[in-house]
């Protein structure tokens, strides 16, 4: 992801999420280019059609942001998204992975399982607006190494 790009993706993220990022976290992302890593899939007219933010710290990424646009949604760009960073996060060190996600939201469950992670916790009144649980799901060292992150 480059700066350029924050426009689109800012218009995904307030069409996605109930409470979107600002601009400003966006931005703060950019600037700790040690730990966060950003990630766009651009379609080939240049439109950004998704976008995955993580972090890695020590030996774990942690899997901060994911969204894809509304119209692109279903075509397995969210899991190639997640694929690439697992990837990249791997050949950087990362042996597990970590997220939360809103215990309503099945839709991303469903993608994060089908990739080896699993539930192991949940988080009471983890997100505002409205006020849901969270479901923290990890993807341990064993799973992880058995992904094939190449099939991107």
């Amino acid at each position: 992801m480059k700066k350029a790009d924050l426009d689109q993706v800012l218009g995904i993220e307030q069409a996605s999420f109930s409470m979107p990022w600002s601009r400003n976290l966006f931005l703060s992302e950019f600037r700790s280019p040690l730990i966060s890593t950003l990630l766009v899939a651009r379609m080939d007219d240049g439109a950004i059609a998704g976008y995955l933010v993580y972090w890695i710290v020590g030996d774990e990424m942690h899997i901060l942001n994911l969204a894809t646009a509304a119209v692109h949604r279903k075509k397995g760009i969210a899991r190639k998204l997640v694929l690439a960073g697992l990837k990249r996060a791997y050949q950087k060190g990362a042996k597990r992975a970590f997220l939360e996600v809103r215990t309503s939201n099945a839709a991303a469950q469903k993608l994060y399982s089908s990739l080896g992670f699993s539930g192991i916790a949940v988080r009471r009144e983890y997100y505002d607006a409205p006020v849901e649980d969270a479901v923290v799901m990890s993807l341990e060292e064993g799973a992880y190494r058995a992904l094939d992150p190449f099939e991107v």
